[in-house]
């Protein structure tokens, strides 16, 4: 019973605030932009979620995230794009259905992917790690750039063009709660004290008998499957894909979130999407046209002082209630 009410407690706030959203634009009382630009928000927020627990939990310093994004959101696209082309008008009676699979058939698809990457990379450390997920993130976007000559679906370097807008509020909430849900519980699991244990000294991990190889693979993986499901979301929420979009720059973005909000902490991460995501879009409204390309310089600045008056982020190692461990309660 503690848990159901604990679950209860983590998942009615989010629950009212989309029946709250979903009241307010049926009645066109809220600017559809700004609607979308929450939705963004959240699937960005599924995304640094993912990296965290890769980076803020078990140390592993990746700059390949954005090519997982990039393989969870085609995968979901070209899923639900054949499965329409397939039955044409009759598709609509199991698009939900339908929509909910080609998100996890992403997330498997990049956490497959990430096993594989894993396998040879996570053996190494540190800097060299992030080169060579670096690296994976370039070859992806080629991959991207030429998808065409074998899957002329895939649109290539012209994008991919066709996809159903199915991501809705309830979506997107609802698959934030879960990533929320899933990985608040691993994290205060048995995995995730090792996860954490390899961050802290590997040495140490090892000689209390952790298995050091093992447990990594599973934390890349785990948090590359949460940016593939991010990645079906934004497919089906914008429509349309671009390689560029997930260009190895793109997981910088990303990175600054998980550095902003505080390595380790979900609460920051979280803070920090939704703050990034609606300052970037609010200084475009904000700054006449010719500034707009400024942000890319304010944010720096922001990120700078940030990590000077807060080096271990804007939460430290403070957390919302629900996301602490019973321990710390």
């Amino acid at each position: 019973m503690p848990f159901l009410k604990n679950i209860a407690k983590a998942v009615l706030p989010f629950a009212a605030l989309t029946a709250l959203l979903q009241f307010l634009s049926a009645r066109d009382l809220l600017n559809p932009y700004w609607v979308q630009i929450f939705q963004l928000a959240c699937v960005v927020a599924i995304s640094a979620l993912g990296l965290n627990l890769i980076y803020g939990f078990t140390g592993l310093f990746s700059l390949g995230h954005a090519a997982f994004y990039g393989v969870g959101a085609y995968t979901a696209a070209l899923l639900t794009k054949l499965y329409v082309g397939a039955y044409g008008d009759e598709a609509v009676f199991a698009t939900g259905a339908v929509f909910l699979g080609s998100l996890l058939a992403g997330g498997f698809a990049a956490a497959l992917l990430a096993c594989i990457v894993g396998l040879p990379t996570l053996r190494l450390t540190s800097d060299y790690l992030g080169i060579a997920t670096l690296g994976f993130g370039v070859i992806m976007k080629v991959l991207f750039d030429n998808a065409d000559s074998f899957l002329p679906q895939l649109g290539g370097a012209r994008g991919m063009t066709g996809i159903a807008r199915l991501t809705g509020i309830p979506w997107t909430v609802a698959g934030l709660v879960a990533a929320i849900l899933v990985i608040r519980n691993l994290v205060h699991s048995t995995y995730g004290r090792a996860l954490v244990a390899i961050r802290e000294d590997e040495v140490a991990s090892a000689a209390m008998g952790i298995d050091i190889f093992r447990y990594k693979l599973i934390g890349f993986t785990a948090g590359c499957a949460f940016a593939g499901v991010a990645g079906g979301l934004y497919a089906h929420l914008y429509t349309f894909l671009h390689p560029s979009t997930f260009d190895f720059l793109k997981s910088f973005d990303v990175l600054m979130i998980v550095v902003l909000g505080g390595l380790g902490n979900l609460t920051g991460t979280l803070v920090a999407s939704f703050a990034w995501v609606f300052l970037l879009e609010g200084m475009r409204v904000a700054l006449p046209p010719e500034y707009i390309e400024f942000r890319w310089v304010l944010i720096p600045l922001l990120l700078i002082v940030t990590m000077l008056v807060r080096p271990r982020g804007l939460f430290g190692v403070r957390e919302l209630p629900f996301l602490r461990s019973k321990v710390y309660r």
